[in-house]
């Protein structure tokens, strides 16, 4: 492996092999990989230099093969271009997405206020819109911080 380029290096398809091989030997080579998948050895090469990007199966095979989830949500944000809104997942610790996770639950009651103040009379007028703004960054924080939970629980469960 001594004459990978620095796209492969730093591509986190050929990171999560990687990653991987520390637990499966036969996943150090993209030959062995490539065998497990019944993907084409090639094929895995142009992947993980980053000059063609998997197909949908092949991130289901590797997230799998790899107990890799995040390239699953990688995917969806990065190359999908159906995905590109949802939250991106990182893999962190536990104690930090729970720390995360009950800062967040306790913007809970002030989303909820603004929220009723909002929609009490059934409409949103301008002076309410930094308020629908500021509702919707406590609910998209709070989406990203579930994902970031339904991943970790994924890779260690």
């Amino acid at each position: 492996m001594s004459n990978l380029t620095a796209n492969t290096r730093s591509n986190v398809f050929y990171k999560a092999r990687c990653e991987a091989a520390k637990h499966n030997e036969q996943l150090s080579s993209r030959e062995g990989a490539a065998d497990i998948m019944s993907i084409d050895r090639g094929r895995l090469y142009r992947i993980e230099s980053g000059i063609a990007n998997p197909y949908p199966e092949e991130i289901h095979l590797m997230a799998d093969l790899y107990n890799a989830p995040e390239l699953r949500n990688y995917f969806c944000k990065t190359i999908c271009p159906l995905g590109e809104d949802i939250p991106k997942a990182e893999i962190a610790d536990l104690d930090r997405i729970t720390v995360r996770t009950l800062s967040a639950i306790r913007k809970l009651g002030e989303t909820r206020e603004l929220l009723l103040d909002i929609t009490e009379d059934g409409v949103i007028d301008e002076s309410e819109k930094e308020d629908m703004e500021k509702v919707l960054r406590n609910l998209e924080e709070l989406e990203q911080i579930a994902q970031n939970m339904k991943l970790w629980i994924k890779k260690n469960m």
